[in-house]
């Protein structure tokens, strides 16, 4: 029986962009091959529930999948999958729902009428025209936690995800090593709560001391971190590295107005957050802090957006990731009374936006002529620690370099073409 193919599609946050690549490996270890859509015999679609937008895209991309004549099987799996199950299995007879990620390469197979041994040899590691994933990045995602043990009163993601839980240290160490050996020069941890990670009495920082110290790898970078993971230990680490913890955080803010963290159950105040981020930057000179906001939140008055704005232009980010709320079925904050009229978040959210694309520029503009690190990626493209994108010239791909930009643009993007290579990592 000759190679079966199959496509991935990816909906969603980096936790499951690292899943998708995860299974990637796993149907090439089952002799299959990764293709694009018009090419596969069955597609994975792995879907997200965060908003009902989110589940809007889930159900388009199953019903795109389902209009490609060669298909015989679509896979569903992720949160709105698990969620959902029923409703995505009624869109067509070839959706197959599989909500336990680690089965679905299997499942593929057995749809496909593989069997176990995948029905061939072993297909290529070679992705994507030199990619490092089988979904074509060359930074590849490893998932070391999952489950979240919060209830923020407007996230259904805890309902599909379960408690919190976290791999060994020693066998994020060996996933480690293995995507050195397929070529990644820089490896992103994540995680739904990845500061919570814990396993045997080793916390994040300790985590990254071990890789750091039993890898090879150029750089480690963290998904995303909630404020009270930014502890002083692991500032103290990124800040020791060299360079090799990329100096980056992303910790979500979700609203810079107390009365509305308050309404959102999160466990912080905007005060205690503005202190974390000036002491991550006293700590870690020239670190690159993002976020998350939410605006249009259950009873978010005019006054209470405008103290959030203002909280989130005090406070230096390099961007800002802009959601307008979305009610979730069974949250907390779906049965909330005075629900923002849709205009008037949208107003919100374009002001926010806007807000954020001057916060990439003026961070992009303070890095021209400094000497960066840069992970030179396909396309002619790249990324500083800071998570600054940066035009580099062709034949870098894959290395990790020090360049120097010479200029950005409007939207942030940094240009060092044409730039001597002060060093090569």
């Amino acid at each position: 029986m000759g190679r079966a193919n199959v496509s991935l599609v990816n909906l969603g946050c980096r936790v499951n962009r690292a899943e998708l690549d995860a299974i990637g490996r796993e149907l090439s270890r089952e002799g299959i091959r990764i293709v694009c859509r018009d090419e596969a015999e069955a597609i994975v679609v792995n879907t997200c529930a965060v908003t009902s937008e989110a589940q809007a895209k889930t159900r388009r991309a199953l019903r795109r999948a389902a209009e490609e004549p060669g298909v015989r099987a679509i896979v569903a799996t992720g949160c709105a999958a698990s969620l959902f199950s029923a409703e995505l299995e009624a869109l067509d007879p070839r959706i197959v729902v599989e909500p336990e990620r680690e089965r679905v390469a299997q499942r593929v197979a057995n749809l496909l009428g593989l069997g176990h041994d995948g029905g061939g040899a072993e297909a290529d590691q070679a992705f994507c025209g030199g990619a490092v994933t089988p979904t074509g990045r060359m930074r590849p995602g490893l998932k070391v936690q999952d489950g979240c043990d919060r209830r923020c009163s407007y996230c259904i993601v805890w309902k599909a995800r379960g408690p919190a839980r976290s791999m060994p240290p020693e066998r994020v160490v060996a996933c480690v090593g293995e995507l050195i050996s397929d070529g990644a020069r820089e490896v992103v941890l994540t995680g739904i709560d990845l500061g919570r990670y814990e396993s045997g009495g080793v916390g994040l920082s300790g985590l990254l001391a071990r890789i750091l110290e039993q890898t090879s790898v150029g750089r480690v970078r963290l998904s995303s971190v909630e404020p009270a993971g930014v502890t002083e230990e692991l500032l103290d680490l990124i800040a020791s590295s060299g360079g090799r913890v990329a100096p980056f955080l992303h910790v979500p803010l979700q609203s810079g107005c107390d009365a509305t963290l308050a309404r959102m159950a999160r466990p912080y105040t905007s005060e205690a957050y503005a202190r974390m981020a000036e002491r991550a930057k006293a700590m870690v000179p020239g670190i690159a802090l993002s976020t998350d906001v939410i605006v249009g939140f259950p009873g978010e008055t005019d006054a209470e957006f405008q103290e959030s704005h203002a909280l989130c232009a005090s406070l230096g980010f390099s961007r800002l990731h802009v959601f307008r709320y979305s009610r979730r079925p069974g949250t907390a904050a779906a049965a909330m009374k005075s629900q923002v009229d849709p205009a008037v978040s949208l107003e919100r959210s374009r002001r926010m936006r806007a807000l954020s694309d001057a916060c990439a520029s003026e961070f992009s503009a303070a890095l021209v002529g400094t000497p960066q690190l840069v992970l030179c990626e396909r396309g002619c493209m790249g990324t500083t620690g800071g998570g600054a994108r940066v035009r580099t010239d062709a034949g870098l791909a894959g290395s990790l370099a020090w360049l120097a930009p010479h200029s950005s643009d409007a939207a942030g993007v940094l240009d060092a073409r044409g730039c001597r290579i002060i060093r090569q990592e």
